[in-house]
């Protein structure tokens, strides 16, 4: 006599499976039951199990939850359960607290520095972050536990931001980077080794001169001795668990001579802890060939078994140039004194830059002394119209000079009028980074190397600029299935890079591959229908703050711990989102 049928939360039937590992697709049934996958069969097998909920996924790919780690939620995880925009390109895990900036430990009269500094850093608006924290920590492992109150949609690790630990154990010296002292590095290690055995993901820091909070001070720990590094990494040896992440200095080209300089402490760091030490790589237009000799070096140390590991980015990146942002006029005094009188009315602000003698003030005024985006007027040959699809990967001859020259118009009028489509809406890209030479070739020779992993997307930062929080998208789109200028990347390989290989690196083995036993973080998505939407300007921030967001459509369900927390795109209202803590 047979017994009952089997039952289990959800199924998601004959569905095109990517694993996550590599391997090649294959057709299959998955079942969820307790917020694991507990099967998989042959198409059909599942047919007479009880399901609370089934998805069918004929014609459809499942992958597991995509993991993205580098984000910088830090401040918006506290009012934003779904942590948009990531949660839209089928991220199930973010890691935050990157680049050494984030919001413990801290006491109440540091708060407001913490926030310039994040907002210096990445260009997260203060007003939004000073209404929108609810402050109820001190000490690293009491800002755990808020987290571990929240409600999320999705889930969040952390790591132990240098800059807020350098200005809590140092004060006014650690936040103007004088040397630590022997006594101020073993309390720093101190606090990070209790982050981490509290359930910190890793500790994070920042040696660029480019990031500096928003009174203009270089970031806490850019300059830090390496007593002070190698200090703070052998916490992380001595609690037997996280990742040492960082953006070195001339990661943006501001110092052609320190990033082989970074690289070899960096090797001798992760040799001597074990501790993997991931850092930002990206290819500038200063020395356009640097990032193969810094791959090549970190490979070697890779396949020597020292876990060195670059991270890359899948696509340039670039700034968002338009009226909702910022533009080569934006420090002209017309200029200026028109979006004055406009407020945030963007139809008042195309109206009145309509008028021809206001165009012609603007056209023919200089800039304000010291405008720290007058670079973008020497770049219009490397500007270019996003447009819808948006093309991250444009030919030279698209760009805004191209334009304007085959139009017969002197280029910064053409440029003026552009910025008038779209009633004021349009945007355009300046690649400022892995597009020296109008190609993503360099790119896809950085994400096909298996040393390297899949990051630097800045979910939640620079949210005025740039929006590249879409990165996991891009890569399923643009290198799998539709790029035209070069060779792609195969599906399989994308899926891993973002799933099992970014779970691996943080210790997160209970996720990123479609097996049994794996927790039920999956993505069921229509690869045909798949597409990025034209990123666009939102005040909903708190207070009202600006930023730009960019939407997919495509993924027909975002499933968490077995729970569906978006369906095509849209909220459930299902909140089985959770702080991961690191197994030590």
């Amino acid at each position: 006599m047979l017994g009952p049928p089997v039952s289990y939360s959800l199924i998601i039937e004959n569905g095109t499976i990517v694993d996550g590992t590599g391997a090649e697709l294959y057709v299959a049934d998955v079942a969820v039951e307790n917020g694991r996958i507990a099967a998989i069969t042959p198409p059909g097998r599942l047919a007479q199990a009880v399901a609370d909920n089934r998805i069918d996924a004929t014609g459809l790919l499942v992958t597991p939850g995509f993991v993205d780690i580098h984000t910088h939620y830090d401040g918006q995880i506290t009012w934003d359960p779904q942590l948009t925009p990531s949660c839209w390109h089928g991220v199930t895990t973010v890691v935050m607290g990157n680049c050494g900036v984030g919001f413990a430990p801290v006491t109440p009269e540091k708060r407001d520095w913490l926030i310039g500094l994040m907002e210096g850093v990445e260009d997260i608006p203060g007003a939004a972050l000073s209404s929108g924290i609810r402050w109820d920590w001190e000490s690293f492992p009491q800002f755990l536990d808020a987290l571990d109150r929240l409600p999320l949609a999705i889930d969040v690790g952390t790591q132990v931001p240098h800059g807020a630990v350098r200005g809590y154990v140092m004060g006014e010296r650690g936040a103007k980077n004088e040397a630590a002292a022997p006594e101020d590095i073993d309390l720093m290690a101190k606090l990070v080794r209790e982050g981490i055995e509290a359930g910190a993901l890793g500790f994070s820091t920042s040696r660029t001169i480019v990031h500096r909070a928003i009174d203009g001070e270089p970031v806490p720990g850019t300059f830090a001795a390496e007593e002070e590094l190698f200090g703070i990494g052998q916490a992380l040896a001595d609690a037997g668990a996280g990742v040492f992440e960082l953006a070195p200095a001339g990661i943006m080209g501001e110092d052609l001579a320190a990033p082989d300089r970074e690289l070899a402490w960096m090797i001798r760091l992760a040799e001597k802890t074990g501790r993997t030490v991931s850092f930002g790589l990206l290819q500038h237009d200063g020395a356009p060939d640097d990032w193969k000799r810094l791959l090549d070096s970190s490979a070697a140390a890779f396949d020597a078994g020292i876990p060195v590991r670059p991270q890359v980015s899948a696509r340039p990146l670039g700034l968002l140039i338009g009226l909702q942002t910022f533009n080569p006029f934006s420090f002209r005094p017309s200029y200026q004194a028109a979006v004055e009188r406009s407020g945030q009315d963007l139809d008042a602000l195309v109206t009145a830059l309509r008028d021809p003698a206001l165009r012609d003030a603007i056209l023919t005024e200089a800039d304000l002394p010291d405008n720290p985006m007058a670079f973008l007027s020497m770049g219009l040959d490397r500007t270019f119209t996003l447009g819808d699809p948006p093309d991250y990967e444009p030919a030279p001859d698209a760009s805004l000079a191209g334009d304007a020259d085959r139009a017969g118009i002197e280029t910064f009028r053409y440029l003026y009028d552009q910025l008038l489509t779209r009633d004021g809406r349009a945007l355009f890209y300046r690649p400022l980074l892995n597009y020296s030479r109008f190609t993503q070739d360099p790119i896809r020779d950085m994400l096909l190397h298996p040393a390297t992993a899949v990051g630097l997307g800045d979910g939640g930062a620079h949210v005025g600029a740039i929006c590249d929080a879409s990165n996991t998208t891009y890569l399923l789109t643009h290198w799998t299935r539709d790029r035209t200028r070069g060779e792609r990347i195969p599906l399989p390989l994308a899926i891993r890079k973002m799933t099992h290989d970014t779970a691996q690196m943080y210790g997160l083995g209970d996720r990123g591959t479609v097996e049994v036993g794996k927790k039920a973080d999956l993505n069921v998505i229509d690869y045909e229908a798949l597409r990025l939407l034209p990123p666009a300007v939102a005040y909903d921030l708190p207070g009202g703050a600006r930023r730009l967001l960019q939407r997919a459509e495509g993924y027909r369900a975002t499933i968490v711990s077995g729970e569906v927390v978006l369906r095509d795109g849209e909220d459930t209202g299902a909140r089985p989102g959770a702080l991961i803590r690191s197994a030590r």
